[in-house]
């Protein structure tokens, strides 16, 4: 007599690679990637500005779209993190575990971009805060990378 668990099921489907974390039926880590992306890439943007005009609202927004990268970005983690965990075929997929590093990682050193951006005056940005900026975007285009695999060539989260 064997366990009929979720992961007992989704261990015995033959379809594609389940999405865990959805609702009504649609995977939601893809819904919430676009925005800590775009926050992340908007912070970058304004710490620029910021650096050709030192205009401190530019930094403002720096923070502003850095916080809320972050907190929709801890959304997005957690359920990608229920989705790498639900079904050992995500975890199989090649690409899974080094875009869930990379993506982790992006999130720490957004924190510390944070807290560098909390400072005032021009050392909020120049040079370090722009510096996480930089590397954090170019990171996230790594990850988009590997996640459009995952979708695209691997078929997490798609239908049969």
């Amino acid at each position: 007599m064997s366990a009929n668990t979720p992961s007992d099921r989704a261990t015995r489907d033959e379809g594609n690679p389940r999405s865990t974390a959805k609702l009504f039926g649609h995977p939601l880590h893809p819904m919430l990637v676009p925005f800590p992306i775009v926050c992340f890439i908007g912070a970058l943007i304004t710490d620029l500005a910021y650096l050709g005009s030192a205009n401190v609202q530019w930094s403002n927004f720096s923070i502003w779209l850095i916080t809320a990268g972050l907190v929709m970005g801890g959304l997005a983690a957690l359920t990608g993190i229920i989705d790498y965990a639900g079904d050992r075929r995500v975890r199989a997929a090649r690409p899974a575990t080094p875009h869930m590093i990379i993506n982790l990682s992006v999130f720490v050193i957004e924190i510390v971009n944070a807290f560098v951006h909390s400072r005032d005056g021009w050392t909020s940005v120049v040079p370090t805060g722009l510096t996480l900026s930089v590397i954090s975007v170019l990171l996230l285009g790594i990850s988009a990378w590997l996640g459009g695999s995952l979708v695209y060539k691997h078929r997490v989260g798609v239908r049969s």
